[in-house]
């Protein structure tokens, strides 16, 4: 699967402030001899989960790196929260790498903590390269640019074109018609369903809120506002929350093998997911290869064309580099430069951030598992120009943890999910309040 299936938290608790800081986050402090960039030749190191990136890392040591001296090694390491705490851990006694990959909503919990450099005066040019939802998630909104996308997951629709096609089922463009071709397809076959809510996966919930225009996280001045029960992830929330428990879809997790059985046998015949997609279904649902289809999002009006992102990652400097700006180069160069971009497409299964490089080359043919619909990466690429721009905060991990068991246990018991957003909003207040930052009710 595409490194950007890494998004899926599995939510550990991180000490969010190992020391919560301001806000903001500011440069190292003046008297921190590892800060002070260095002159001459710079060797950098760079921890990244991403397969392959060793061999990627090699075309820039033998080609630009060599040019202009700076040579980067590469640090394999685990995903997720666990190298976020690294990340944190290393930090804290000055000791963190120089470039880090860091997923999209992992980066204020960085910033948060100082542990993040401000490298836009190093990346001129590099903004134009990626859709503007993407690019804002490495600003958070601000002047400041914290990292350079690497790898997306625009979220799209995937369904059964056969089963489809037999049960007289149009493609859901709205997702007013989503609910009522999940209806629809109960009265014709009970025992199937259109596709189900999971709540072992965050990721999921979070990019449909994104969607629909939810700010989870947002300031106002030196303090952070949460917004998770906000109207628009209400709205994702009662829609999900009536579908289950009128029954119309199923509440069972997903990644389980009574999930995969379901793909595989047709008994749930769509799943709304990301452009990784292809790679789970490939294991999951073996026996319907070349019977699936990709379609955009259903949307909330029929005017609209935005979709969410589920997962994806992005390449960050650390303020305890004492080679900033080269480090900086080098994030540009990886996350841009045509040849770099297209060995990590084909070295790791990604699938890239630059709008340039999501057709041609690696996303010349479809996925394999795909191969009856030769346009899926053009379509892909169109999908992906309209992703909603996202409001991560510092931590995203412990609202997650807390989705993760609050929609947990009210899709299995087809309670109220409106209840279970509200745990999730006061869940991750109180920790913001326990970690010393300042929030705005």
């Amino acid at each position: 699967m595409p490194i950007t299936k890494h998004s899926r938290l599995v939510a550990t608790t991180i000490a969010v402030a190992l020391g919560a800081t301001s806000l903001a986050a500011c440069g190292s402090s003046d008297d921190d001899d590892k800060s002070e960039a260095q002159s001459g030749p710079a060797s950098l190191t760079y921890w990244t989960w991403a397969p392959g990136m060793d061999k990627v890392v090699d075309l820039w040591n033998k080609g630009p790196g060599k040019e202009q001296q700076i040579t980067v090694t590469v640090k394999k390491q685990a995903s997720g929260d666990t190298l976020v705490t690294k990340i944190l851990t290393a930090h804290k006694a000055n000791k963190a790498p120089d470039l880090v990959q860091a997923e999209y909503q992992a980066l204020p919990t960085l910033v948060s903590n100082d542990a993040l450099a401000d490298i836009s005066g190093d990346v001129n040019g590099a903004k134009d390269k990626f859709a503007e939802g993407v690019w804002q998630q490495t600003t958070l909104g601000t002047d400041a640019v914290y990292a350079i996308p690497q790898d997306i997951g625009p979220m799209m629709f995937y369904y059964r074109e056969d089963l489809f096609k037999q049960y007289g089922l149009t493609v859901p463009t709205t997702w007013e018609e989503f609910a009522e071709t999940a209806r629809a397809l109960k009265k014709k076959s009970p025992d199937t369903d259109l596709t189900t809510f999971s709540a072992n996966d965050s990721g999921l919930f979070a990019g449909l809120a994104q969607q629909a225009g939810a700010k989870w996280w947002t300031t106002e001045g030196e303090k952070w506002k949460v917004g998770i029960d906000d109207a628009a992830t209400q709205k994702v929330a009662d829609f999900w929350g009536g579908l289950v428990k009128e029954g119309a879809i199923d509440n069972q997790p997903m990644y389980t093998p009574s999930w995969n059985k379901a793909l595989n046998t047709g008994k749930q015949i769509a799943w709304v997911s990301a452009v990784w997609a292809p790679g789970t279904l490939t294991t999951a649902a073996p026996d319907t290869a070349g019977k699936w289809a990709m379609a955009p999002l259903p949307q909330w009006s029929a005017s609209d064309n935005v979709t969410g992102s589920w997962g994806g990652s992005s390449t960050a400097v650390t303020t305890d580099s004492r080679n900033k700006s080269a480090a900086a180069k080098f994030a540009a160069w990886l996350n841009t430069d045509p040849t770099a971009v297209a060995a990590m497409a084909k070295e790791g299964g990604i699938y890239p951030a630059a709008t340039s490089a999501q057709t041609g080359g690696a996303f010349a043919t479809p996925p394999a598992f795909f191969s009856n619909q030769a346009d899926f990466y053009t379509k892909a690429s169109e999908i992906a120009k309209t992703t909603a721009p996202s409001a991560w905060g510092p931590n995203v991990n412990v609202a997650y943890t807390t989705f993760n068991d609050a929609f947990g246990a009210a899709a299995k018991d087809k309670s109220d999910f409106g209840a279970a957003l509200k745990t999730m909003q006061d869940e991750t207040v109180a920790d913001l309040k326990k970690q010393g930052f300042g929030v705005a009710e």
